[in-house]
């Protein structure tokens, strides 16, 4: 499936001499992620080549004369579209040549060298964890230190993964994005404008029946039972008063297995729950509360008239959905734009009734991780089907055309076809926050 990676900004810069390059930034799950130049890229193009042939997709060619604005705005959706297209492959998503590249352009671009650094990783029952790491240590590099110190399974680790997390002061938490197994969860961290988050670890599945899996390692109960436990007591996973009496008597008796199994039953167990919102459903600007799992994305929206009416839309009716910011993107005089602040929607195509599709429309921040746990329980179901039935012809969602909306600027992702964008995205730049320091004839 395609990464979120995504170029809303590029910027023309002058070096010592007068000439011109263009600088991508490029964002990642709706964060700013690194800063490159197009000949940056072609040459790790090569390198990528060299390796694995023709299962590199397409690279944008060289323009020899000056680019127009039509030519400059085509490089960039072409050169997104690339990056969204290189890591589709798993061997190349796990190759040195990869990794290596993403980890110096990230450490270049928020200037952090390699060293020895303590990361404080917050854990599903509220304690912090102290482990010593480089400050070039990937998600993957750092859960296996996590999971070395806890005790848990090799074989587990990827039932878990490292979040980005903000905590509120009334004591609520935003899980704000995953990271990506080769980010750097150090330079991450340091680098985001979001206040008060922290590296957590949490697991990562959207099916509860793959609970099983984790059954006969000790830590890994241990995870599960304290993210359930928080998610009950955050009102994330709702138990009736009956559950909630069974499963107090439960945990004072300390059967973490019996919780686990009674919590299964309750509703939006294990579902991964966004900050209040709006949709467009029912009505426009109807404030909503939406929680994703188990194949479905519920919602619990609250009407102009203080009335809420659940309503649940199940994976099976989706056809297809794209991420999309709107409104303008400016960069800072004294530094580098690190977030979008602009608003975020996630629009999916549904069928109601009667194989009738329209678009229903969420307004989040958090719409990149809504998108990530989507295709997160497409990739299940896969591997569910795949393996009750090899042999069987397996539909996923459809790719989309082109979209626009006049009212606003905008860049877009789509599921599995990432629409271009036509409008720009209005910059303000310095010459002082450039990130590399030799210019080519290439980025030209």
């Amino acid at each position: 499936m395609k990464m979120h990676f995504s170029i809303p900004v590029s910027q023309q810069r002058l070096d010592t001499l007068g000439g011109r390059y263009v600088l991508y930034s490029v964002y990642l799950e709706g964060f700013l992620f690194c800063k490159v130049r197009y000949s940056q890229l072609h040459r790790w193009n090569e390198q990528l080549r060299r390796t694995f042939g023709n299962c590199v997709p397409p690279f944008p060619p060289k323009y020899y004369l000056a680019m127009t604005t039509s030519m400059a705005d085509e490089r960039r959706d072409q050169l997104e579209q690339y990056l969204q297209c290189v890591p589709m492959d798993p061997n190349i998503l796990k190759s040195e040549v990869f990794i290596r590249f993403f980890k110096l352009l990230q450490q270049d671009t928020f200037k952090i060298t390699t060293k020895k650094v303590f990361l404080d990783v917050f854990l599903p029952d509220g304690k912090t964890m102290r482990i010593e790491i480089l400050t070039s240590d990937t998600t993957e590099r750092v859960l296996e230190i996590v999971a070395y110190k806890t005790g848990l399974s090799r074989e587990l680790i990827g039932y878990f993964n490292l979040f980005l997390i903000q905590f509120h002061s009334d004591g609520a938490l935003s899980v704000m994005k995953k990271m990506a197994e080769f980010e750097l969860p150090y330079v991450s961290l340091q680098s985001t404008e979001v206040e008060n988050c922290k590296i957590g670890l949490r697991k990562w599945y959207m099916d509860p029946s793959l609970d099983s899996e984790l059954m006969d390692c000790h830590t890994a109960v241990n995870l599960l039972y304290d993210q359930t436990v928080q998610e009950i007591e955050k009102n994330w996973a709702k138990p009736t008063p009956e559950q909630r009496q069974e499963l107090e008597a439960l945990k004072k008796a300390g059967n973490q297995i019996k919780f686990l199994e009674l919590a299964q039953q309750v509703q939006h167990y294990g579902y991964m729950q966004l900050d209040t919102c709006t949709c467009d459903y029912l009505e426009p600007g109807c404030v909503v509360t939406v929680s994703v799992g188990n194949n479905e994305i519920s919602c619990y929206i609250k009407l102009p008239d203080n009335q809420t009416q659940e309503v649940n839309f199940k994976m099976s009716r989706i056809k297809s959905w794209q991420v999309t910011f709107l409104g303008t993107l400016f960069e800072e005089e004294d530094g580098p734009q690190q977030t979008l602040n602009q608003n975020l929607e996630l629009k999916f195509q549904y069928n109601e009734s009667n194989n009738s599709w329209q678009w229903f429309t969420i307004y989040t921040k958090q719409a990149f991780l809504l998108s990530s746990c989507l295709k997160k329980m497409i990739s299940e179901k896969l591997i569910k089907l795949a393996a009750e039935n090899p042999e069987m012809q397996i539909e996923v969602p459809l790719e989309q055309g082109k979209s626009k909306k006049s009212c606003h600027q905008q860049s877009q992702i789509n599921y599995f076809d990432f629409p271009t964008r036509k409008s720009k995205i209005s910059v303000k730049s310095t010459e002082e926050d450039c990130v590399f320091e030799t210019i080519r004839e290439e980025d030209l």
